[in-house]
């Protein structure tokens, strides 16, 4: 069942406090702002994504595996990108890349379990039973702006930083789900069927929820064969995701939000081939989609969150890989951001028990996409304020 409940909270002075804040800076926010989230399952290795390869220390404490400089997509005078990143170096250049390095939380787990579902929950302190993106679409449904595909999953299960207390998020393996969901004439003709028959109130208010959302999916599957992409997304699971997402946002503009996730990140033993090639996958993945955008005229109402539980450790193992480390880099890429790095850069001298340590919280980068993107109110969110960044 697809269903949106409605409650009325008392946030909107604050959102209007917040608006009148950002225009007078000049920075009014987009009522149809996108916004995609892509999760990097495993924990990616932040320090061979955006490489500190001015620092003689990182290839002391990686003789094996640290990218050797000459390597290296050089974008500072000290920082860099792994050589498969042509495409995002591209984008940096033409100022669509934040770099927001050294993000974290306190006391960092190293459980990939327990540190997605802080991530997903952006709770660090304690469980809770829904996620951040649910938790601003009970917000958005309160304000009675949420339709049944405000936002997807594009995930064989639902990510736990969809999950709500009224909204019910909806998630799919891929487009074709959506095409078997909603062909079988028989099954939609019963589903109708019982949607109109006698019934309760309370049966009658659940029945036209989920009409509204089959009707909406019937509607998005003939929107989704009116377009196909352009560009070539390559093979790898990226690749896929990339180009699914990209055929959404062409042909569904009541779409706010996308969810997905690549896994292999846990790189153990023999990184320095198998982080290469999810590197490269995510490289095309992500060029091809930013290219789509732009041809379509979309790309000023689209941005990027790219994210990892945690990063790996400093050093090397013996296994040719590296374990389960801390801090590491999120991303942010789209024409609406202010390229750069923000935060200091990684300080290999001072590590905690072997990790970087964390300067910049995750929930700040939250709290940022959710007020300065999508018209959000972090505060409620997030269960408290932090600190945006100067991220658009």
């Amino acid at each position: 069942m697809i269903a949106v409940g409605l409650a009325a909270p008392a946030w909107m002075s604050s959102i209007a406090k917040a608006d009148v804040l950002r225009q007078a800076k000049g920075n009014k926010i987009d009522p149809d702002g996108i916004l995609v989230v892509c999760q990097l399952s495993g924990g990616n290795d932040g320090l061979n994504t955006v490489v500190p390869y001015a620092d003689p220390k990182y290839y002391e404490l990686r003789p094996n595996l640290g990218i050797k400089g000459e390597n290296v997509l050089r974008i500072t005078d000290k920082l860099g990108l792994h050589p498969e990143l042509t495409g995002l170096e591209k984008l940096y250049k033409e100022g669509k890349v934040a770099v927001v390095q050294n993000v974290g939380y306190p006391r960092p787990n190293r459980s990939h379990f327990q540190s997605m579902d802080i991530w997903h929950m952006a709770s660090p302190e304690k469980p809770l039973p829904t996620g951040w993106i649910g938790r601003h679409l009970d917000q958005v449904a309160a304000k009675g702006d949420a339709n049944p595909i405000y936002a997807l999953g594009l995930s064989n299960d639902k990510p736990r930083a969809l999950l709500a207390e009224d909204a019910s998020i909806p998630c799919f393996a891929s487009l074709a789900d959506i095409q078997a969901m909603v062909g079988d004439p028989d099954a939609e003709k019963r589903l109708r069927d019982i949607s109109s028959g006698a019934m309760s109130e309370a049966e009658r208010v659940v029945a036209a929820a989920n009409k509204s959302a089959f009707d909406a999916m019937v509607l998005l599957k003939s929107q989704l064969s009116g377009f196909a992409p352009k560009q070539e997304y390559g093979t790898s699971k990226f690749g896929a995701g990339f180009k699914q997402i990209a055929q959404l946002i062409a042909t569904s503009p009541q779409t706010r939000v996308v969810y997905f996730s690549v896994g292999g990140f846990d790189t153990h033993a023999r990184q320095a081939e198998s982080h290469a090639a999810l590197m490269k996958g995510f490289n095309e993945g992500l060029y091809a989609f930013q290219k789509e955008m732009e041809a379509l005229g979309k790309a000023k109402k689209l941005v990027t969150l790219v994210f990892s539980e945690f990063g790996r450790r400093s050093y090397e193992n013996a296994s040719g890989g590296t374990d389960h480390g801390a801090a590491a880099p999120m991303m942010l890429i789209g024409s609406p951001v202010k390229g750069g790095f923000y935060g200091p850069n990684p300080n290999l001298q001072d590590l905690n028990d072997g990790d970087l340590k964390f300067a910049i919280d995750f929930r700040q980068v939250y709290a940022t996409a959710l007020d300065d993107w999508m018209g959000g109110d972090s505060g409620k969110v997030l269960g408290g304020k932090f600190q945006t960044l100067p991220l658009f």
